[in-house]
């Protein structure tokens, strides 16, 4: 029998994120009462970044209904929320994380929630005046009032977030360009194949893409005015965002003892290497194992995650004995809006040797099956949100499928997966 582990009367939830919020919450549905600090660098309560690159930009949504709880939700559930609160440093042995304003902050628990910050570009001109990244609540509302005044738009990096940007830019009416080193949109997670039907789908919409190129400079005189790629072409531009990934927000961990490896290492319970410390989100490196596959350690910057870690890690912080401990062991999820098409991403594919169309995809309705040896890994549903379930169920038992049954409309994927006798997720 496992020796018991004293309650928390205190815990810290450092990132006042999804993640983290999303924590303090369910530590309060799971009965916690003790004393609950969540802290944010920004002044703006949690709130949802999704929302920032599709309706928030596109004008469609007002930012108040961003925010994931009315402000006085977190007095009443007694939480401290600390805006505008930077953690510097975490003195683990003291169980006490430090703040900037030279405080200290003392935990029974802590959960490191602390998300991820954009990438720049290290070229001249990155810092004039309507070059923006776009992460915060912040950028969006200064996106907003450049894409107001008009375009012309450059997106460098063609992401997730970039391609998000430019279908926005272009609904709105404002003409596109998108800079990407690589050779086709959402190569690093969709593949060549699948990446270059989005291309097809942005260059259908008016989108001028410009792949395979980088940029080299900025330009402008009180604002930017043009950029400069690597081939020499000037393009004319009134507003840039630079999408070029995020990486962990992490930087104030080091030297602290914590296992960081391009985010916080946890293992399968959400605790790092540190007694009493738990990380969530964005911010987390976990070891994720796919039904008959190898384990591996990922990071994921999705929404479905940092919600379903978040709600882990504090079930788990409340655990007195390892026996009530449960393993995070989810099917990841994530989706994309790019003009009418409402793109649901299910599972993980590090790699694959077999794509599976079913339906037509390519026109906007249907999926793209990622097969390994035949195993699923993983699916992309175009504009079919029915199907959302039993592909969930599907890729989660890492099933062997016959490609000709995948592909076959006739054929019920809710029924292909009661055959398989596949468990609810």
């Amino acid at each position: 029998m496992s020796a018991a582990l004293p309650a928390p009367r205190s815990i810290v939830i450092v990132g006042a994120s999804l993640a983290g919020a999303s924590a303090a919450d369910a530590l309060r549905r799971q009965g916690y009462d003790g004393e609950l600090v969540l802290i944010g660098a920004e002044r703006e309560p949690p709130y949802e970044r999704p929302p920032l690159s599709k309706a928030v930009l596109a004008g469609k949504e007002d930012e108040s209904r961003v925010f994931l709880r009315p402000a006085d939700w977190y007095e009443e559930q007694q939480i401290n929320l600390r805006l505008g609160a930077r953690a510097v440093g975490l003195d683990a042995a003291a169980h006490v994380v430090l703040l900037d304003d030279n405080g200290h902050l003392p935990y029974d628990r802590l959960l490191i929630a602390t998300g991820a910050v954009p990438r720049t570009l290290d070229i001249p001109g990155v810092d004039l005046p309507g070059v923006h990244t776009l992460r915060s609540l912040d950028d969006a509302r200064a996106i907003s009032v450049g894409l107001t005044a008009g375009g012309p738009v450059v997106v460098v990096g063609a992401g997730f977030i970039g391609a998000e940007v430019a279908s926005v830019c272009r609904t709105r009416g404002l003409n596109v360009t998108v800079i990407e080193p690589l050779a086709v949109p959402m190569a690093r997670a969709l593949g060549t194949e699948v990446g270059g039907i989005f291309a097809d789908l942005h260059r259908a919409h008016g989108v001028d893409l410009r792949l395979g190129e980088g940029v080299t400079a900025i330009h402008g005189a009180d604002r930017v005015e043009e950029v400069v790629t690597s081939s020499g072409a000037r393009i004319p531009a009134a507003t840039v965002i630079i999408g070029v990934g995020v990486r962990p927000a992490d930087g104030w961990l080091t030297g602290s003892g914590l296992t960081l490896a391009d985010g916080v290492v946890v293992n399968e319970y959400c605790a790092t290497n540190l007694p009493d410390v738990y990380a969530a989100g964005d911010v987390a490196r976990w070891p994720y194992r796919p039904a008959g596959g190898a384990k591996t350690l990922v990071r994921l910057e999705h929404y479905d995650n940092a919600i379903r870690q978040a709600e882990n890690a504090a079930r788990n912080m409340l655990a007195t004995t390892s026996g009530e401990r449960v393993p995070y062991a989810p099917v990841p999820y994530f989706w994309t809006e790019q003009f009418d098409w409402m793109a649901q991403y299910i599972g993980y594919a590090e790699r694959w040797n077999q794509l599976v169309y079913r339906g037509d995809p390519v026109s906007g309705a249907g999926a793209i099956f990622y097969l390994d040896a035949g195993r699923l890994r993983a699916v992309l549903s175009i504009n079919r949100i029915r199907d959302l379930g039993a592909l969930r169920k599907l890729v989660g038992a890492g099933a062997q499928l016959d490609s000709v049954l995948l592909a076959d409309e006739s054929l019920d994927l809710r029924e292909l997966a009661r055959r398989l006798e596949v468990p609810g997720q």
